[in-house]
């Protein structure tokens, strides 16, 4: 096995194994493999356009008994600062997003010791029956521990959510896939096949979903690539995953704490990520972590969606990630790039182009 070798098996569109997806992260050149991450998104993507989306993400409570030591976002019960959203502060904020054109509401929270389905049940309801907005929520460990605290198993918990409107899961919380990283990050949160169980029975209920992977603080480079392994290979199953989103751990205030992995290393991971993930449609690029310069060149290392502009985001800014970005700012980026810039919407179905 060697470099030219896999060249031509990407060329050919023959599938590469995991072996070569790290001789590929560890040796290849980093021009070339931007090339053939680029030529990979093409397959599934015009090369003249790039996307983004609205949305707001709404952290309902930051109180968590999971307390992840990469997370600084997450307080006790008792912290001074510890809150909980009630439903009609919920209802505002997703109204001041619709209103600024959001099309999409991420509820995302905190593994709260107290809140059982009927409070989430409640508040997709509400939502739904106020506003023309698709409720993209709730994660893989929320919904895990929902399915404890309630004595549901994840299936029922999964059917009510979706009875009561919500639309799809976002892949908060699968970290890296691999448990010896998982006991040191975040060891009271789901293993690795819990995360994939929810996923999995997302899509048998009939629930889309993306998938995520936070790289960059203790892992190995082989456990970046049995993670993805282990999303394509439930990608394979159930078709369900709609994007894939590699971002950065961002050090800031967390007890993990150490260096931030370079920008080189993340679009190198990009890049064999869209090489490697050859049955999901969408990478997304992480200007978020990464800043609007990097997010930028995503678009030439296997990205073909720049994620939302985030009217709200709470859980990377407590971690010191300060970048925002307005619609006319992802535009102008998406522009620079020398592409179109298209507004979708979670199902990414074209909804705006902005062609001058």
């Amino acid at each position: 096995m060697n470099l030219p070798e896999i060249y031509k098996k990407i060329d050919a569109r023959i599938r590469i194994t995991t072996e070569e997806a790290l001789l590929l992260l560890t040796e290849a050149d980093m021009l070339t493999l931007g090339q053939y991450a680029e030529m990979c998104t093409q397959r599934f993507h015009p090369p003249d356009k790039a996307t983004f989306l609205i949305d707001r993400n709404i952290n309902y409570t930051n109180i968590c008994v999971s307390k992840c030591r990469f997370c600084a976002f997450y307080r006790d019960v008792a912290a001074v600062d510890a809150y909980l959203l009630t439903g009609d502060e919920i209802l505002q904020k997703v109204s001041e997003a619709v209103s600024l054109g959001a099309t999409q509401i991420m509820l995302q929270g905190g593994l709260h010791p107290k809140l059982h389905i009927d409070y989430f049940e409640r508040i997709v309801k509400d939502i739904k029956s106020r506003f023309t907005v698709f409720i993209h929520s709730f994660s893989a460990p929320e919904i895990f521990h929902l399915s404890k605290l309630s004595g549901l198993t994840i299936e029922r918990v999964l059917q009510r959510l979706k009875d009561a409107g919500l639309d799809s899961l976002p892949g908060g919380g699968a970290e890296i896939l691999a448990d010896r990283v998982r006991q040191i990050v975040s060891p009271h949160k789901v293993t690795s096949q819990q995360w994939l169980e929810v996923m999995e029975t997302a899509h048998r209920v009939g629930l889309h979903t993306t998938a995520t992977m936070m790289l960059g603080r203790v892992e190995k480079l082989n456990e970046r690539i049995e993670h993805l392994q282990k999303i394509r290979n439930l990608q394979d199953r159930t078709k369900g995953f709609r994007a894939f989103i590699p971002w950065t751990f961002t050090t800031g205030n967390t007890e993990l704490g150490g260096e931030e992995t370079s920008s080189i290393d993340y679009l190198r991971t990009l890049a064999v990520t869209r090489i490697f993930l050859d049955n999901i449609v969408n990478i997304q690029g992480s200007w978020v972590t990464q800043g609007q310069d990097i997010g930028q060149m995503t678009l030439f290392f296997g990205a073909n969606d720049l994620g939302s502009i985030m009217l709200e985001e709470n859980v990377v800014r407590a971690a010191g990630a300060s970048n925002n970005i307005t619609e006319k700012e992802m535009v102008a980026l998406i522009r620079r790039s020398g592409k179109i810039p298209v507004q979708r919407n979670t199902e990414y179905t074209e909804i705006k182009t902005y062609q001058h």
